[in-house]
């Protein structure tokens, strides 16, 4: 184990950010619904479980988590949680942030040294007055770009998370866990530094009750001597005969003074009596404060430090989780790589069954069809000898009546095209006799 396992540690010289908190009822409504998950047929469905029906459990699980999400996203707002410190933005959702903070404060440093130039006339005869409107505007609108920002964010956030998956939801739900360990973290140094506070303030306030007592001690000692003072000068004034006399007068004067000292005396008294309850009272106040957010403090000590321990294990637990929903889609992969594996195998199987069948008929049908073929052919052969014959008969009178016009023998010419004897059979197609050089056409045309 590294030696940073500091799950209790509170003391560091940060300080943590101040969020408002407004409670409502974000936290009950989240407790409902989680206890809702209780499921009866949980075991019926472990016990019939088939690969289809871990579909269906795979799936409620993302469905769950997206809820969740859904809830702790909203109870951010509700407790006044910054939203792009609660949740892990991609780079699209968190440029969305990032530009508009470089936004408002390039508005801010632009209005700053558009104020930062002289007010002389030739700076605003040259637009300093105008720059100063135009940088003021940006301003405005640069802040409210920055206060919709987060909205925005969280808008695209939601909707990429409506189709995520359930390693997206997990991976999301563990950022959760671990911003909540760092706020948790600042808040325990918040409590403490309150307390330190608290501490420095029982110390003044016991000082202050000390001196108040003194002082009040001291007042009634001066409370004791001007009673006696007065006593004696209302003894004085009774003793005075002439009521009318200046002697009555001062003598009614000096009363008149002790009574008034004796009445500040009085009120010095009640003022310090009343201050050394109060501080008193604060000191007893100020010790039960420590005391509750020294509870508090542990109790969230308590908390981070078995959410930070259960977060890194829960990790590896959503690792196997994911890895055993692959392994489970991998097996279904298989499955239907087998299935379709057989079914290719019987489909081939019967093509080349049916591919020899298809040639041993076709083999068949070819013998069957050769004595047809000779026949269609001898049918051809004969029909071109009889029109060989024919030709041939035909060729012979040409010559004969070429001789008796023109006194040419055409024979020899006619004799290269058909040297068989016209009386030859035809049963063969073939002319028989002594063949003689065939004339091209060169010949015949030269």
């Amino acid at each position: 184990m590294s030696d940073d396992f500091d799950l209790l540690e509170t003391n560091s010289q940060q300080k943590p950010e101040k969020v408002d908190v407004n409670w409502g009822k974000a936290i009950d409504q989240m407790k409902s619904k989680l206890a809702q998950e209780d499921d009866p047929e949980s075991r019926q469905k472990i016990l019939n479980a088939t690969l289809d029906n871990v579909v269906d459990m795979a799936e409620k699980d993302r469905s769950t988590l997206l809820d969740a999400i859904k809830d702790l996203t909203d109870y951010q707002d509700e407790v006044g949680i910054m939203f792009e410190g609660f949740s892990a933005l991609n780079a699209a959702e968190q440029k969305i942030i990032d530009d508009a903070v470089k936004r408002l404060e390039r508005a801010k440093v632009e209005l700053e040294d558009a104020k930062a130039k002289p007010d002389t006339w030739w700076n605003n005869l040259w637009g300093r007055k105008s720059k100063i409107r135009e940088a003021e505007q940006e301003l405005q609108n640069a802040q409210k770009e920055r206060d919709g920002a987060d909205n925005k964010a969280k808008a695209m956030f939601q909707q990429r998370i409506e189709t995520a998956d359930v390693q997206t939801l997990l991976n999301e739900l563990s950022f959760k866990s671990q911003a909540a360990i760092k706020r948790l973290k600042d808040r325990e140094l918040e409590i403490k530094e309150v307390e330190e506070s608290l501490k420095s303030a029982i110390v003044e306030a016991s000082n202050n009750h000390t001196k108040a007592l003194e002082k009040k001690k001291q007042v009634e000692t001066q409370l004791e001597e001007q009673y006696a003072l007065l006593k004696q000068a209302r003894q004085a004034l009774e003793e005075v005969a002439d009521k009318q006399s200046t002697e009555y007068s001062e003598a009614l004067e000096k009363v008149t003074g002790l009574e008034q000292k004796v009445e500040e005396l009085e009120g010095l008294k009640n003022a310090y009596t009343t201050l050394a309850a109060s501080k008193d009272s604060f000191v007893h106040k100020h010790n039960l404060t420590i005391k509750v957010l020294t509870s508090l403090r542990s109790n969230l000590q308590t908390h981070r430090a078995k959410l930070k321990s259960d977060t890194d294990e829960r990790l590896k637990y959503y690792d196997g989780y994911v890895v055993a929903l692959k392994a489970r889609t991998d097996q279904e992969f298989t499955a239907i790589l087998e299935h379709l594996g057989v079914k290719t195998d019987e489909h081939i199987g019967e093509t080349l069954a049916a591919m020899h069948t298809a040639s041993a008929k076709a083999r068949q049908e070819m013998m069957d069809n050769i004595p047809v073929h000779e026949k269609v052919m001898q049918g051809i052969y004969g029909s071109y000898a009889e029109a060989l014959k024919d030709i041939r008969s035909k060729d012979a009178e040409i010559q004969k009546n070429f001789a008796d016009r023109y006194g040419i023998d055409m024979k020899e010419i006619f004799d290269e095209y058909y040297s068989a004897d016209s009386n030859a059979p035809s049963g063969d197609g073939q002319p028989t006799g002594e063949p003689k050089p065939e004339a091209n056409e060169d010949d015949l045309l030269g």
